[in-house]
């Protein structure tokens, strides 16, 4: 009989003790101690990066692949695998570019160019924006407009440059309406897929929390398309600028000026490989340049705040 009392009193000490153990304020500093270890497993480390990493992981990477570029021509034009007339050598390029320089012709092809690729995207996208918009939050306007906007993407530049000059002559204006029509629709068609890329539940919180119209575009729709909006616009810089060397190539006029499309052209009237390379060289490195300097850094931000990228 003992030993059952002593028993029963043994398992209410035991209950006691946990409920006490249970009601006990945990230490602080336990608890510090776990949100630490939780705030560590979803943080990333930032640092910054010595100088030197940076330079073995981002520039001696290309410049080794340009050199390399560079040998192999060299070696083709060594071994006489064309003519020269047909294969410039790089020195014989470089020529022309310091010749270009000398002259003070360089600059004026590079800026000719890049002025007009810039004014007419930003045009298009003052245009693309809007329209994108439109298609994405408006049904009717998506079914009647949509598949025209994916066919004109898929449109080649080109074909616009006969009848824009037949339209508004050889001047500006028909150089921006080409760009236009070539990057419009990538702009636009880049939003609209971002728009469908948002979860619904972001929309219907915004819209308990009053977020409607012009304030449901401008907090809920476009921070949530703005990866798939970005795509669009890289998109429609490369269209522009293709659409604008398209058109420098096929339409000619003193009014016009000499931009990289009409270097390359004259370089084929006059026969003349080096410049032909010159004006290749010249156009790849401005699309090299505005990505890394425009598009690169911002597409950097938005995957680094949304936590898509690891800060290196």
């Amino acid at each position: 009989m003992a030993s059952t009392d002593k028993g029963v009193d043994t398992e209410a000490d035991v209950t006691e003790d946990r409920s006490t153990a249970a009601a006990k304020p945990q230490d602080p500093h336990d608890l510090a101690g776990l949100e630490a270890g939780l705030d560590a497993l979803d943080s990333v480390q930032v640092s910054r990066t010595p100088l030197r990493e940076t330079l073995v992981r981002k520039v001696v990477p290309p410049v080794t692949a340009v050199a390399l570029v560079l040998v192999v021509w060299q070696l083709l034009v060594w071994a006489e695998v064309a003519p020269a007339y047909k294969l410039a050598s790089p020195s014989d390029v470089w020529g022309e570019v310091r010749e270009a320089w000398l002259q003070g012709t360089l600059l004026d092809y590079i800026w000719t160019s890049v002025s007009r690729g810039l004014l007419g995207f930003l045009i298009a996208l003052a245009i693309g924006t809007p329209l994108g918009l439109l298609v994405a939050r408006v049904r009717f306007v998506r079914a009647a407009v949509g598949p025209i906007l994916s066919g004109l993407q898929s449109l080649p530049s080109v074909a616009w440059v006969p009848p824009a000059v037949l339209w508004l002559g050889l001047n500006d204006s028909m150089m921006y309406a080409v760009i236009l029509l070539g990057a419009v629709p990538s702009i636009a068609n880049g939003l609209v897929s971002g728009i469908d890329q948002i979860p619904p539940l972001f929309l219907r919180a915004g819209r308990t929390l009053g977020a409607t119209g012009l304030r449901e575009a401008w907090h809920i729709v476009m921070p949530g398309a703005l990866p798939g909006y970005l795509a669009g616009l890289k998109q429609g810089w490369a269209f522009s600028w293709r659409s604008l060397m398209a058109a420098e190539i096929i339409a000619s006029s003193p009014d016009l000026g000499v931009g990289l499309g009409q270097l390359l052209e004259n370089g084929r009237n006059n026969s003349s490989m080096p410049q032909v390379f010159l004006a290749i060289f010249l156009i790849l490195l401005v699309g090299i340049a505005i990505d890394l300097l425009i598009f690169s850094p911002l597409e950097r931000r938005v995957l680094r705040s949304r936590g898509l990228l690891v800060i290196r």
